[in-house]
């Protein structure tokens, strides 16, 4: 049985670990609220965008455009799974990495090869583990990343495409549906997929005019709807990571708080007993001199 110095340093100890775990919890949170804002910032502009390809999806097949590709055989895909440079948060990074290897899986299955992309320190580290080639890796997003970093990765996977160097990207990412609901999926980003918005045909409203030419418009359209939604996955991986680890982090400091309460349970027990056996030692010595 512990003695009760030890039991008592050991609740020191974990008091300690719930200062530190509680401090966590509050950072991320404020943390959280500040990610969640520029994703809520950022949907408006993504869906405008949208919308206006899809009013122009009529024009899909008349434009030439290396991202609008579709082969007739999917030979190579590119994998881009973005996880935290941390960890403290969950199963935030493991959920992700599980997907990868299932989509990998997948690909393999039906003859595909597959080239496998990373950001986040916590996927370069599973991926050097597993002994699973990487053909790019970046460290550099984390929650300030934004459009500089998303360009950087839409123009690398923009240029390998057009260039026939692969036949699809999909991103395995964390997405944000709101405070309460994060879930990992996998987006596939090229070929782009551009549906026609049927509220356009119905609409009895004048005719737009668009200036230049709506085919010019949908042309350089294109490359900026990848591009936003790079910037759309980023910012809604950041959000979710500081989410997660709030969870995490309260959870910590709630199993903390109970298993102060067991010790100083256990505390108090050792610590009677001794005083107990003490009287009865005092007791037992006077009736023997008695």
């Amino acid at each position: 049985m512990a003695t009760p110095r030890e039991i008592k340093k050991r609740i020191t100890s974990v008091k300690n670990t719930r200062k530190i775990t509680r401090t966590m919890e509050m950072v991320s949170t404020a943390k959280a609220k500040k990610a969640t804002n520029k994703v809520n910032a950022a949907k408006p502009y993504a869906e405008l965008t949208m919308e206006l390809v899809g009013s122009l999806s009529g024009l899909a097949g008349v434009i030439q455009s290396p991202y609008l590709r579709k082969p007739l055989k999917t030979r190579k895909v590119a994998i881009l799974a973005i996880t935290a440079n941390r960890g403290l948060c969950g199963g935030f990074n493991s959920n992700v990495l599980k997907m990868v290897r299932n989509r990998i899986d997948e690909w393999t299955a039906k003859g595909v090869e597959v080239e496998v992309h990373a950001a986040g320190k916590k996927a370069v580290a599973y991926f050097k583990f597993a002994k699973i080639p990487l053909k790019s890796s970046y460290t550099n997003i984390d929650d300030k990343a934004g459009s500089p970093e998303a360009n950087i990765l839409a123009n690398y996977f923009m240029s390998a495409f057009a260039k026939e160097e692969i036949d699809a990207v999909e991103v395995v990412s964390t997405h944000y549906y709101s405070a309460a609901s994060q879930k990992p999926e996998v987006t596939s980003i090229l070929p782009l997929q551009v549906e026609e918005d049927t509220s356009q045909k119905s609409n009895s409203g004048p005719e737009i005019m668009y200036e230049p030419d709506p085919k010019t418009i949908l042309e350089n359209l294109l490359p900026l709807v990848i591009r936003t939604t790079f910037v759309k996955i980023i910012l809604e991986t950041s959000a979710s990571e500081h989410i997660a680890r709030r969870i995490a982090m309260k959870s910590a400091t709630d199993a903390a708080g109970e298993m102060i309460k067991l010790l100083t349970r256990g505390y108090n027990r050792v610590r009677q007993a001794k005083i107990t056996q003490e009287i009865s030692e005092i007791v037992g010595g006077a009736e023997a001199i008695s």
